[in-house]
């Protein structure tokens, strides 16, 4: 099995929901949904464009290309950090999975996922 090769991004994010992305933002991810279009961005350009937000997360992307059809990957990662008492949400892009946690908690959440193996 290969580690996962987890990779700490320095920047805060936020998590929003609005109509549309205001302009003069330019969201890491949106993604519609029947209440609105959910946006996560850099907490610092959703307070520049005053947007109300959810902020507080760190992102730690995957430095490995994990298959849309891949089973098991995050209920691993899901189940490590919530053995820890970490919230984590996950977004699985086309070539890698990018996992939100807690600001505070990201140092511990980027060692507990680097010490597991790929379970795929």
């Amino acid at each position: 099995m290969s580690a996962l090769k987890p990779v700490l991004f320095a920047q805060e994010y936020g998590f929003a929901s609005l109509p549309a992305v205001p302009d003069g933002l330019v969201p890491l991810a949106t993604f519609a949904e029947a209440e609105g279009l959910s946006i996560i961005a850099e907490t610092l350009a959703l307070a520049a464009v005053g947007v109300a937000h959810q902020g507080g997360h760190a992102r730690i992307s995957l430095d490995l290309e994990s298959a849309l059809d891949g089973v098991g990957l995050t209920a691993a990662i899901a189940a490590a950090l919530a053995g820890a008492g970490i919230a984590c949400n996950v977004v699985a892009a086309f070539h890698h999975d990018h996992l939100f946690v807690p600001w505070e908690r990201r140092e511990e959440a980027l060692a507990l996922i680097a010490s597991l193996e790929n379970p795929l």
